[in-house]
């Protein structure tokens, strides 16, 4: 298997811009698109299996609090079809920085998330 294919990365890195603006945007049905029909995601106080538990849990959310910032965003590809995103996210006024990863997978739709979790480290 070849890893860390510059193509596969940016790829990925676009796809993962486009979601992070769908994010901060709260622009549900766009981030929701971004995800395959049986993604898992563990969040903070929360956990969703597939699109229809997301989209209520999604819809039910506010916005994110302004000036969400990202770092030490990370991509690894693993072939062709698979890539690993992990990145650290804060805001203004906090020193916490909470963790995001995600598996990216090429379906025949295109890229999409098939597992994330997010995390904020206990103070």
């Amino acid at each position: 298997m070849e890893i860390d294919r510059p193509d596969v990365i940016a790829e990925v890195g676009a796809a993962f811009e486009a979601y992070e603006r769908a994010l901060v945007a709260n622009d549900v049905e766009g981030i929701l698109s971004f995800f395959a029909p049986r993604a898992l995601r563990y969040g903070i106080a929360d956990q969703q299996t597939g699109l229809e538990e997301q989209a209520e849990w999604r819809h039910a959310q506010g916005d994110l609090p302004p000036g969400r910032r990202l770092k030490d965003t990370d991509i690894q590809a693993y072939g062709v079809s698979t890539a690993i995103v992990t990145t650290l996210f804060g805001y203004p006024g906090s020193d916490v920085l909470g963790r995001q990863s995600q598996t990216w997978v090429r379906l025949p739709e295109g890229w999409r998330i098939v597992h994330a979790h997010v995390s904020e480290p206990l103070s």
